[in-house]
């Protein structure tokens, strides 16, 4: 008897799907930065994440990413300028509302992981790595982009605004 229940236990747990996570919304953020003028750092965020995630550290062919932020959201702490990144010279949020990634792989990388995946942004899709770690609860990721590959800001200069945007990710699991 006792070895069937342990074959039932084993094919159950080997049977076994990962399920989607929902993601806390309020904590959850990607943060920015970026140079201006060569000189001065500007920070900035996006809020509202939504998505699936599904993840296992022990299962990491199966996990996976899907999720988007709302380009809406983009607060640098100056009103003004919010509104001229919200507007065609950038994100242009009403044509492109959502910046997303949407994982292709997930491994294991120097005790941590790396994702690869595709980042969509103002109409343009890339393939980009963002390594990642993972504390039970919250993954942190950090990578940069040129913000010329997806077409954001192509006819301000790098002077006014570096092309290098350096991101940091946060993403809260409820």
């Amino acid at each position: 008897m006792k070895a069937i229940n342990l074959f039932i236990l084993i094919c159950f747990l080997g049977f076994q799907t990962i399920s989607a996570q929902e993601i806390n919304v309020k904590s959850s953020k990607v943060t920015f930065d970026l140079t201006n003028m060569k000189v001065n750092t500007v920070s900035g965020s996006f809020m509202n994440m939504s998505g699936n995630v599904k993840f296992d550290v022990n299962d990491l062919e199966n996990s996976s990413f899907d999720v988007c932020i709302d380009a809406s959201t983009v607060n640098t702490g100056n009103k003004k300028r919010d509104n001229h990144l919200k507007n065609e010279d950038f994100f242009e949020v009403e044509k492109y509302p959502e910046i997303c990634f949407k994982s292709e792989a997930i491994t294991k990388y120097q005790g941590n992981f790396v994702t690869k995946g595709k980042l969509s942004m103002h109409g343009v899709t890339k393939e980009i790595l963002i390594p990642f770690t993972f504390d039970g609860k919250t993954f942190k990721g950090a990578f940069k982009i040129n913000r010329l590959d997806f077409k954001v800001g192509e006819s301000t200069s790098e002077f006014s605004v570096s092309n290098e945007i350096s991101i940091a990710v946060s993403c809260e699991l409820q």
